[in-house]
């Protein structure tokens, strides 16, 4: 019996790896424009209703802008979606010396420092568009990433092939046993509170915004002590590679209050992402209701 990754239902993802095996090797500048244009072409081929995710989530976090300011920053979403995927191949099938010269990191002695508190690292991101080239920093420090485990077979083979190539390990997204272990060890863990929640939600504001906040941040920390440190990966603007910064560990952190905490988390985040808007996930359905509490703004009419 074929393993799980080869079964004909596989297929056609091989096919389409391949492909990106052989686009990959051309120039970074050109890779970046075809991934431009291919988040385009998925614009066209997407839902209504996942469409109007993005609708909604630009609308809410950004009333102050006109229709046509919206409508370009949804599109300059679109392009930077299509060049997070080529950022994947890159991340997965280049040799990390021919992809370090598009690192700029930044703070590196933010871990470090942590580090020697003995207590672990829990390094904070949130999902950008490239989210995927910040992993790069497994170049750097020794790293465990937290990962959703795909529905296909494949994707599940090659994440943890290609992927996992540079991390001290791949734990599983409800794995959090798994999380304290490392951070017990005083090692660095990966870790993005800024999608679902699930059971460890709380209200706190987002974009002003009450929104179902992960309060797991927090917990953990209390748990394990590891210290809290803020990590930014950012596509440059002028097409010369990535800043990836670390800031220090932060102060006070866990506070003892969930909603202060769950606020301070949500407020690094906005902060990010008012940095660089086009860059932020917004596919993501975080906005379960409107600002009354009941209305989904999601819904199509």
């Amino acid at each position: 019996m074929l393993p799980a990754h080869l079964h004909p239902k596989t297929w056609p993802t091989w096919i389409g790896v391949g492909l990106v095996r052989l686009i990959v090797l051309l120039p970074y500048s050109v890779l970046m424009r075809l991934g431009a244009r291919l988040g385009k072409l998925v614009w066209f081929f997407l839902p209504a209703k996942r469409r109007q995710v993005l609708h909604a989530n630009i609308a809410l976090c950004f009333p102050e802008l006109s229709p046509a300011e919206r409508s370009a920053l949804e599109q300059a979403h679109i392009a930077s979606m299509g060049k997070g995927m080529m950022e994947a191949a890159i991340v997965w099938w280049t040799p990390p010396e021919k992809v370090e010269p598009f690192l700029h990191f930044h703070g590196l002695e933010h871990i470090h420092a942590a580090l020697e508190r003995g207590k672990g690292v829990l390094l904070v991101l949130a999902h950008f568009t490239s989210t995927e080239m910040g992993g790069a920093i497994a170049l750097r420090v020794p790293l465990n990433v937290m990962y959703r485990k795909s529905n296909n077979a494949a994707i599940n083979y090659l994440m943890r092939k290609y992927r996992g190539k540079h991390l001290a390990s791949m734990i599983e997204k409800n794995a959090i046993k798994e999380v304290v272990r490392r951070l017990q060890k005083n090692q660095v863990v990966w870790y993005l509170p800024d999608q679902s929640p699930g059971k460890h939600a709380i209200q706190a504001p987002f974009f002003g915004i009450d929104t179902a906040t992960n309060k797991a941040t927090a917990r953990l920390a209390h748990l394990t002590g590891a210290a809290v440190v803020p990590y930014l990966a950012l596509r440059r603007k002028d097409g010369t590679g990535y800043d990836l910064t670390v800031y220090p560990a932060l102060d006070n952190f866990p506070s003892g209050d969930d909603y202060t905490d769950a606020s301070r988390i949500n407020a690094l985040i906005e902060g990010w992402v008012r940095q660089q808007p086009e860059d932020y996930f917004w596919f993501h359905r975080r906005f379960k209701s409107g600002a009354d509490g009941k209305t989904d703004v999601y819904r199509l009419d």
